[in-house]
C-alpha cells in the first residue's frame, strides 16, 4: 500500500474531474454524478480527503480485512484513516459522490473535527443501506449541490457545507442508539482515548516503517496514565484487556496487508513491530489457527 492518495493525484488519475470545484483558502469541495464517472475498480488505498458516495448499482467494497456486497442503494463514507477499494459488478452505476477536505468545515475560524463524528469513527462501519424514500431525499440534495457548485451565489460555500451536513446527520440518525459512545465516567473517557489512539496507528503504509506503539505500557505512556489504571479502565468498559485489543487490531491489520499488498511475510512482520518473522508467525497462528503464508494462500 502506497502513501495516501492526494486530491491532486486523484484528479490526475481521473482526468478533468476538477471542473467547478470549490477550492479556496477555506478548503476544497467537489461533487459528481456517478453515471458520468465511475471506475470499474478503485485501487485499495487511503485518501487524504473525505468522500461521501450515494451508490446505486452493485459492487463489492473492501476495507481493512472486510468485504461488503453492495446489492442495494447505499451511502458510503470514506475518510483519510481508512483504506478501501471498490469493484463494480453491474454495468449501470448511478448515484452521486462528493469529496472534500477537513478545512471545508472551517466556520468562523473554528475547525470541526470530522473524525470526532460517529459517522467517521475509526473501527466503525462506513456503509449504510438506504430505502427508496431516503434515496429520493438524498438524490435531491446532491442535485442541489451540482447546481449550486456551478452558480455565482456568493455564499454557495456555506450552502454546500450545509447540504453535506444534512447528509451526515441523516446517516447518523440511521445508526442504533447504542453505537454512540458517551463519556459517563473517567474510565469510559480513558478507554475511548485508548481505542482512538490504537486505531490511529493504522493502516500501515510502508514496510519500512515499524509500528510505534506495541504494548499496554506504550499506550499508557502516551496517554499519561499508569498502565494499571489503563488496563483496569479498558477491562471494565469493554470486558477485554488492553493487550487483547492491541492483538486483535494487529492481526486485523496483518490480514489486510496479506490480502491487499505484495509485501512478503518478513516485511509485514517488521511493519507490525515484530523483530523476527518467527515471532509474527507464532502470534498470527495463535489468533487465527493459520500461519500468515497459509492465510494468504487461502485468500489468493
Amino acid at each position: 500500500m502506497k502513501k495516501s492518495e492526494s486530491l491532486q493525484e486523484f484528479y490526475a488519475r481521473n482526468g478533468q474531474l476538477q471542473h467547478h470545484a470549490v477550492d479556496t483558502a477555506q478548503g476544497h469541495f467537489n461533487v459528481y454524478a456517478r453515471a458520468d464517472y465511475c471506475n470499474r475498480v478503485v485501487p485499495y488505498n487511503r485518501r487524504d480527503f473525505y468522500k461521501i458516495s450515494l451508490i446505486i448499482g452493485t459492487g463489492t467494497l473492501y476495507y481493512a480485512d472486510k468485504g461488503i456486497e453492495i446489492d442495494k442503494p447505499a451511502l458510503l463514507f470514506s475518510n483519510p484513516l481508512i483504506p478501501y477499494s471498490w469493484e463494480a459488478l453491474s454495468v449501470q452505476q448511478e448515484g452521486y459522490f462528493c469529496l472534500f477536505t477537513e478545512d471545508f468545515f472551517m466556520v468562523d475560524g473554528r475547525l470541526t473535527s470530522l473524525q470526532e463524528l460517529p459517522i467517521f469513527k475509526v473501527g466503525g462501519t462506513p456503509v449504510f443501506f438506504v430505502t427508496d424514500e431516503q434515496v429520493d431525499f438524498l438524490n435531491g440534495l446532491f442535485v442541489k449541490m451540482l447546481a449550486e457548485i456551478q452558480s455565482e451565489y456568493v455564499y454557495k460555500y456555506d450552502l454546500l457545507r450545509n447540504y453535506t451536513s444534512i447528509i451526515l446527520h441523516e446517516a447518523m440518525k440511521m445508526q442504533p442508539a447504542d453505537s454512540y459512545f458517551k463519556h459517563h465516567n473517567a474510565s469510559s473517557r480513558i478507554t475511548n482515548l485508548f481505542i482512538e489512539l490504537l486505531e490511529r496507528q493504522f493502516p500501515i503504509d510502508s514496510p519500512r516503517h515499524a509500528l510505534n506503539l506495541k504494548t499496554a505500557n506504550d499506550y499508557a505512556s502516551r496517554l499519561s496514565v499508569h498502565v494499571n489504571h489503563l488496563n483496569r479502565s479498558v477491562k471494565d468498559a469493554t470486558g477485554k484487556t488492553t493487550t487483547e485489543h492491541i492483538a486483535e487490531r494487529v492481526v486485523k491489520e496483518a490480514k489486510a496487508l496479506l490480502l491487499h499488498t505484495d509485501w512478503n511475510v518478513s516485511e509485514i512482520a517488521y511493519s507490525l513491530g515484530f523483530e523476527y518473522p518467527s515471532h509474527f508467525n507464532n502470534f498470527f497462528r495463535k489468533l487465527t489457527s493459520r500461519t500468515p503464508s497459509a492465510f494468504r494462500e487461502v485468500i489468493v
